[in-house]
């Protein structure tokens, strides 16, 4: 039965594809995979997701020109709002944004909440080495706030050096999502912005596991306290995507709100061994807090895109 409602999946349309290849770019050394929304409904079904909610996945659209990015954004954004309105039960999407074109990224997302009806946006947790914390972000955190856009943060390559046989996807993007919202928190952005909803990948990279110790942000940051850090990190919701397994689910359920924990497959750069690892490792969970999420194919995701309730089997 297809009743998942996957908010970690992606999408390569040609023209991106296009853009990647002639910047000599990948995502962090990870292979790029082939994708079509063919393969995509197929992957859908077989794993018994009924709609995939799209994003553009890191190293986004902003290769060095801001026209360029800004460019590349808007046709990326109008393909995706294709593919829902020609498919609204099976399709969602995020709208790219053509960061660190910090003036760039507010017109587009303006335009892809109000004018293309996006179901959120995607911000990378790092552009060019400025985090989500930063106050060059508080224009756009506003505009999302006023529409209680819905955001979904992806990881994006942290500016270190890699280290050899560990490409930054396997290794460094968990750390980086991880940064990013302890960034975001610290500096007060849900405290300016209470409306936002914000999914972080990949269970939060180590957030859950780390978070009482990631109050003690507060000595270092005026105006906070560890209450404060520990209720700011609680208001994160959290996808699966590869992060389904016996050692993690039990700090992630313990430490996320009930319906703050949603499936994602990571689709199309999980290779189809390793998701199907990971959604069985879902699929016959069991242990300490299942009981308080039953929700995670599908309710929380509702919750948050109720558009997509009407499509309820």
């Amino acid at each position: 039965m297809n009743d998942r409602i996957d908010v970690h999946q992606h999408l390569l349309p040609a023209r991106y594809r296009a853009a990647l290849e002639s910047s000599g770019t990948t995502a962090g050394g990870w292979p790029t995979p082939s994708w079509s929304p063919g393969d995509a409904t197929a992957m859908m079904d077989e794993a018994g997701i009924a709609t995939g909610v799209l994003s553009i996945s890191a190293p986004g659209v902003h290769f060095g020109d801001d026209a360029a990015a800004r460019d590349l954004a808007r046709e990326v954004n109008d393909f995706q709002a294709e593919l829902v309105k020609d498919a609204p039960d099976r399709f969602g999407h995020f709208a790219v944004l053509p960061l660190p074109d910090f003036d760039g990224a507010v017109a587009e997302a303006v335009r892809a909440l109000d004018e293309l009806h996006a179901d959120g946006v995607v911000l990378l947790s790092n552009a060019r080495g400025r985090y989500l914390g930063d106050p060059a972000y508080e224009p756009l955190w506003t505009e999302l706030a006023a529409r209680r856009a819905v955001v979904f943060v992806h990881p994006a390559e942290p500016p270190i050096a890699r280290l050899d046989g560990l490409p930054s996807p396997l290794l460094d993007f968990p750390f980086d999502t991880t940064r990013t919202a302890l960034d975001l928190v610290a500096h007060g952005v849900f405290d300016r912005h209470p409306q936002l909803r914000i999914i972080l990948s990949h269970a939060g990279g180590f957030l859950p596991f780390a978070a009482h110790r990631f109050t003690g942000a507060a000595m270092f940051n005026p105006g906070t306290t560890p209450d404060g850090i520990l209720a700011g990190l609680r208001k994160f919701y959290f996808d699966t995507a590869l992060s389904a397994a016996a050692t993690s689910l039990p700090s992630l359920f313990a430490f996320a709100e009930p319906g703050h924990v949603l499936y994602g497959s990571d689709f199309p750069f999980a290779p189809k061994e390793w998701r199907g690892e990971f959604d069985r490792y879902l699929t016959t969970y069991d242990g300490p807090g299942a009981e308080r999420f039953p929700d995670v194919d599908r309710g929380a995701a509702e919750a948050l895109f109720p558009r997509l309730a009407s499509f309820a089997k």
